[in-house]
């Protein structure tokens, strides 16, 4: 799962992803899910995944004009806002687990949908 916070208006998004995808296909999910309804961001803050640190995605963010800025392994509180979201994450789909027979990620715009609506 990829979860893509705003800062300001602390909304996510929710994208089920998989482990194997190259930097080129998260280039174009950005796209088509974040830039489309956003617009290019002035900065990202996200972990160390080597496919952040590509050549790739910088390259990508910086003829978007995006400043990559990224969280050290020493220092977690730089990306705070997104691990409370990414726990928020993990207790919905827990307490939706039983419920939810099958493929979760059939669920997740619902979850986004139910994060972005309550207040937070």
């Amino acid at each position: 799962m990829w979860v893509v916070v705003d800062r300001l208006t602390k909304s996510a998004h929710f994208l089920p992803i998989r482990k194997d995808y190259y930097v080129s296909k998260l280039a174009e999910i950005f796209q088509q899910e974040i830039v489309r309804l956003h617009g290019t961001p002035s900065a990202i803050v996200s972990d160390r995944d080597p496919r952040f640190t590509s050549r790739i995605w910088k390259g990508l963010q910086k003829a978007w004009g995006t400043r990559l800025k990224f969280s050290t392994a020493f220092h977690p509180q730089t990306n705070g806002q997104s691990k409370r979201t990414i726990q928020t994450l993990e207790d919905i789909l827990r307490s939706c687990a039983l419920e939810w027979i099958g493929n979760w990620d059939d669920y997740i715009c619902l979850v986004e949908f139910a994060y972005n609506n309550s207040w937070h």
